[in-house]
């Protein structure tokens, strides 16, 4: 088979700026993406996708209707996981972001649990926050979504217009109340009677999605799933 036309540029590139990795920081090769084919095939992952009663959507059972809840891994001892969100949340590492996203639709894509999904939303960040950042990191989960699985994206239909406190040291119930108004609809349209996966880095409470959630249930006619690359 012919070199790929760009190969040598894209050797070039790696010579002077070696990509490294977003789990282990070991260099990567030339076929691999944004983690080496060591992380990627040891991966921490769930499974919960089939699973009613999973961590994840027990965080909401009771508080919000939710259909069905999932996340793609948990944080395990090696901090693999935790490396991999602080470089896709602070470090802008979206290639991460896009290439885990990808992995999160195919698998949704092959669950029973998420049939009749026909729309995503990332959970939006506060403007100022966004502005500041430069991107939203579940808008680009989102995106490794629809890669695999070509959801509507309805982004922009809920605005965030509360800047909430840093939830670190808050319990659970601080963190529900915390985020309880947080979302606004905007474009009530683009949602109504849809059912919308909402798209999150990293579900601990479920608090923040569970506001959205929230927000997003009381439109006549529309339901909510929910999808986050991690589960603490």
């Amino acid at each position: 088979m012919a070199p790929h036309p760009l190969q040598p540029l894209s050797d070039l590139v790696d010579l002077f700026l070696p990509r490294r990795c977003s789990a282990c920081d070991r260099g990567l090769r030339p076929q691999e993406r944004a983690l080496c084919l060591h992380c990627l095939e040891d991966l921490p992952l769930t499974r919960f996708h089939d699973d009613p009663k999973n961590p994840v959507a027990l965080a909401f059972a009771g508080r919000i209707p939710v259909v069905s809840a999932t996340a793609l891994l948990r944080f395990d001892g090696s901090g693999r996981v935790q490396r991999i969100l602080h470089r896709l949340k602070y470090r802008g590492d979206t290639g991460v972001g896009h290439e885990l996203g990808l992995m999160l639709g195919e698998q949704l894509t092959r669950s029973a649990s998420f049939e009749g999904v026909d729309a995503v939303l990332a959970v939006p960040l506060h403007p100022a926050k966004e502005r500041s950042r430069g991107y939203n990191q579940s808008q680009v989960i989102a995106e490794g979504i629809r890669a695999a699985w070509p959801l509507t994206d309805v982004r922009g239909s809920v605005r965030r217009v509360v800047r909430t406190n840093s939830q670190t040291r808050m319990d659970r119930e601080q963190r529900w109340s915390n985020v309880s108004d947080a979302f606004l609809v905007r474009r009530p349209e683009a949602v109504r009677d849809r059912h919308v996966l909402l798209v999150d880095d990293v579900i601990t409470t479920g608090a923040t999605i569970g506001s959205l959630a929230r927000t997003l249930t009381s439109l006549p006619g529309t339901t909510v799933s929910v999808a986050a690359l991690a589960h603490a």
